[in-house]
């Protein structure tokens, strides 16, 4: 899932990653509002925020709205950079550090206590965005773009297009690329919106804690991840030592000419 290269991508596996990412964007979006009050998986809604506290004199919530754009802007910048300087050192292991920070920083925000994050909310939102960004670059690298997981509104523009495109489509490899993509769309839409469930059923009980289920979520990810690499490599392994047996027994019942 977080190992396969972009080339040898399929649509098994960009559900596999567009679900597990899209349910923890959606408990991080959920969870964001209704703890410190602002929207921290995506940034549209900021830019509108920025002029209405500039026409309101209100320059300095202003400059935490401009900053919560340029962390999102960074995480993205952060979790690419990473994965080049990954790339260099072992090309398999170059999308997993992006996830293990993610873990790092949303599992560190869900230990605060409630009244450091009533007093230092624009840091916590600052925090979540940077960790959204690095999600929203890592998945677009994996996917080679076809997969984005942190916000919707991009998301329903292309499920429309390809609805209108799929009813004046005739049934060839084209129909079933567009059922394909509106599968995908359809399955980001669903488990970001059943994240966003989850994260309000328990924010009532565990409050910013609720984060911690995020991260659980993205350990279980990377640790069925590994496990399905190292069943592959042991039959790779397994298949390479059966044909270097058969060669091997073939050379040594081969009759001289």
């Amino acid at each position: 899932m977080f190992r396969r290269k972009i080339k040898g991508r399929n649509l098994k596996q960009n559900l596999s990653i567009a679900s597990l990412l899209s349910f923890v964007a959606g408990i991080v979006n959920a969870v964001g509002f209704l703890s410190v009050h602002k929207f921290t998986t995506n940034v549209t809604g900021h830019f509108a925020n920025i002029v209405d506290e500039v026409l309101n004199f209100n320059f300095n919530q202003s400059f935490y709205y401009l900053l919560f754009v340029l962390c999102f802007l960074v995480g993205a910048f952060f979790s690419n950079l990473l994965i080049v300087i990954t790339n260099k050192i072992s090309e398999q292991y170059k999308f997993i550090f992006p996830i293990f920070i993610e873990i790092l920083i949303l599992t560190t925000i869900g230990l605060f206590s409630i009244n450091y994050i009533i007093q230092n909310q624009n840091l916590v939102a600052c925090s979540m965005l940077f960790a959204m960004g690095m999600q929203n670059s890592l998945v677009t690298t994996i996917s080679n773009s076809v997969v984005r997981t942190t916000h919707l509104t991009g998301l329903f523009t292309d499920l429309g297009i390809e609805i209108s495109q799929l009813v004046f489509t005739k049934q060839n490899q084209n129909s079933k690329k567009l059922k394909s993509f509106i599968k995908l769309r359809l399955t980001i839409i669903f488990t970001f919106f059943l994240g966003g469930v989850v994260a309000g059923i328990f924010y009532n009980l565990l409050e910013i804690k609720t984060l911690l289920i995020a991260s659980l979520v993205l350990l279980i990810g990377l640790s069925i991840d590994y496990v399905n690499v190292m069943i592959r490599l042991k039959r790779i392994k397994n298949n390479n030592h059966y044909i270097i047996t058969y060669n091997k027994k073939y050379k040594n019942n081969e009759t001289p000419a």
